[in-house]
């Protein structure tokens, strides 16, 4: 008899273990899920970024090129600093993304397992980033591209011509 009661509770204690792991997983389920969702539209974002960044590219080239065609400024050494100063807008707005997504500081974790702060790197770099820019366009005698990918028809809150 004190057999059965044992054996009782141990199929007890195994259920309740049995069903403690169902509910682990259903928890670690959803984590994974939520991660994946998170994965997912931070990838959408960066390809939307990315196909906004290659319309810009593509605009400022244009212009560049026939700022430089106006000046009759032929050859592969011109092209090449346009192509150089796009690459530069391309790190440029990398830099801003970064400076946006993780702020001016971030934290970080050190070999004695405290957290600490470190400024972004990416602050200053923006800034020499910028100064190379300006330097190519001088060198080339031309004036910055003019580009707007906001190409809404509703007005700009305090621009119009309306007196109310």
């Amino acid at each position: 008899m004190p057999n059965s009661k044992n054996q009782k509770k141990s199929t007890k204690n195994k259920k309740k273990t049995i069903e403690n792991q169902i509910e682990n997983m259903e928890k670690a389920t959803n984590v994974i899920e939520k991660i994946s969702k998170e994965e997912k539209a931070k990838k959408n974002k960066a390809a939307k970024r990315k196909k906004e960044q290659e319309e810009k590219i593509s605009k400022m080239r244009e212009d560049l090129q026939n700022q430089l065609i106006s000046q009759n400024k032929f050859g592969e050494q011109f092209n090449d600093m346009v192509e150089h100063y796009l690459f530069l807008v391309k790190l440029k707005d990398d830099l801003k993304y970064d400076i946006m997504d993780n702020g001016l500081r971030y934290e970080v974790t050190t070999g004695n397992g405290y957290t600490a702060t470190k400024p972004n790197e990416s602050v200053q770099n923006l800034t020499k980033v910028s100064s190379e820019m300006r330097k190519i366009l001088q060198d080339l005698d031309l004036k910055e591209p003019e580009v707007d990918l906001q190409e809404s028809n509703e007005p700009e809150e305090g621009v119009g011509d309306d007196l109310l």
